[in-house]
């Protein structure tokens, strides 16, 4: 049979763009649909908008201690508006860039809502392009509870288009996504309220980083109400009501209240029934060669069980191409991906949990943690301590987790990544020269155990 093109990719978010530009360069005919912005959530509506606001937080730090470090007294006043124009710039530029990779790929781009008609037939608006293979990369979206005046809050795909700054905002839930926008918007905003039904927010993560975070956001000047659950909302006039179930108080009133709970992949219009995929938990359920229940469909990212990172689609896509179009079996190892909670105080995390350590390897974990002042802080205000953790299996001395709070944590976290993937212990860290004075240094000092 004669298709259209030897691979159709529906979604032109990172995964869905890394499969087609690799499978292009292996001489397939592509093409790629999109029906927003290209560059999917992570360039328009995600990480890089995040991203961008965590980097105008960042300078209320320096401007609170410029005066001590003999700069005087610097405006903190804050333009959102102006912030907001340069944002939209910067995402639309990154999003022609890769329309123009596209094109230098000699990839398609078609813009519109895919659906599928067969298994090798897609309806596009009024088009209909036939595949012998597809790749579904749609990525995922928010979704809200059913609660009575759910309509008066946003996601945050809304809160970081906002026009006007809020004058106080109520986030609920406690993943990373929430906290991240409550440290963020604390340093933007007057007001920040975080609503969680856990005890502690940051479920998964490790107790020491998430406790660490915790308190340093509370000292921050961020409303944290745990063991919390609200009930409904209500607007009146400029403010809403929260109703709320929680020792602390039964009502909030706020002018923006943002739910970022649960996301959902984003599958709605793509009529997968009418192909027989099967799902799992809501998502597609693939191989570890990304192949579905249909031979010739496959899916990635966000709409999968696979880790929601955007580095992870990538691969993800990029072995894609490598196993069907560049005769190279290739699968992604998900073990041991670095994480961030890019929030204000930052954190990033690899491998085990202590408690998750100790649940697979018992006594046989050791931890050993230190807390200290960064040399930043011993002139001006700012009196965050950094957190710096290991998780190790005493048995074999190799490093099951590392965790820090703290300036830098991203950078300093993700380049222990490699060093786990070839069995690092902790004599290797001991035995480890740093570079003085550091934070990632502290790593290498570290002798005391808990």
């Amino acid at each position: 049979m004669n298709y259209d093109y030897d691979l159709i990719v529906i979604g032109a978010g990172p995964g869905g763009l890394a499969a087609s530009e690799r499978a292009a360069s292996y001489g397939a005919k592509v093409a790629i649909v999109e029906c927003d912005q290209v560059g999917g959530t992570c360039v328009v509506h995600g990480c890089i908008p995040e991203k961008l606001m965590t980097y105008a937080a960042s300078f209320l730090q320096f401007f609170q201690n410029a005066d001590d470090y003999g700069w005087g007294n610097v405006s903190t006043q804050f333009d959102w508006s102006q912030f907001m124009k340069a944002k939209e710039q910067h995402i639309e530029h990154l999003s022609q860039v890769h329309i123009e990779h596209l094109k230098k790929a000699k990839a398609e781009l078609i813009n519109g809502q895919a659906r599928f008609l067969d298994a090798y037939t897609l309806e596009i608006g009024d088009r209909r392009v036939t595949a012998n293979k597809i790749l579904i990369a749609v990525g995922g979206r928010a979704v809200k509870p059913n609660l009575p005046g759910i309509e008066n809050a946003i996601t945050t795909r809304e809160l970081l288009e906002l026009n006007a700054r809020p004058d106080h905002l109520a986030i609920v839930g406690s993943n990373h996504i929430a906290v991240k926008a409550a440290g963020i918007m604390n340093a933007l905003i007057p007001k920040v309220t975080l609503i969680t039904p856990e005890t502690q927010i940051l479920p998964g993560y490790d107790d020491d980083l998430r406790s660490t975070i915790q308190t340093q956001l509370s000292q921050l000047g961020v409303q944290i109400l745990c063991r919390s659950q609200v009930q409904q909302l209500e607007r009146e006039q400029s403010c809403i009501k929260i109703s709320v179930s929680s020792e602390a108080v039964d009502e909030i009133s706020t002018t923006t209240v943002a739910w970022i709970e649960n996301r959902t992949p984003n599958l709605d219009g793509l009529n997968l029934e009418q192909i027989n995929v099967d799902l799992d938990q809501g998502a597609i359920a693939v191989d570890e060669y990304s192949r579905t229940s249909q031979p010739n469909i496959f899916a990635i990212g966000d709409c999968t069980l696979r880790p929601h990172w955007t580095p992870a689609a990538i691969a993800s896509g990029r072995a894609f191409a490598d196993t069907e179009f560049g005769d190279q079996l290739c699968a992604v190892n998900y073990e041991n991906i670095p994480a961030v909670v890019s929030t204000k105080p930052e954190a990033a995390t690899i491998g085990l949990s202590e408690t998750q350590a100790r649940e697979k390897f018992g006594d046989a974990v050791r931890c050993y943690r230190k807390t200290f002042q960064p040399l930043f802080n011993l002139i001006g205000e700012s009196k965050q301590e950094a957190l710096l953790k290991l998780v190790v299996d005493q048995q074999t001395d190799r490093i099951l987790g590392a965790h820090m709070v703290g300036e830098y944590a991203s950078e300093i976290i993700q380049m222990i990544a490699p060093a786990m993937k070839a069995g690092v212990t902790k004599k290797h860290f001991d035995q480890a020269i740093g570079i003085h004075p550091s934070l990632g240094e502290e790593f290498f000092t570290m002798r005391e155990k808990l």
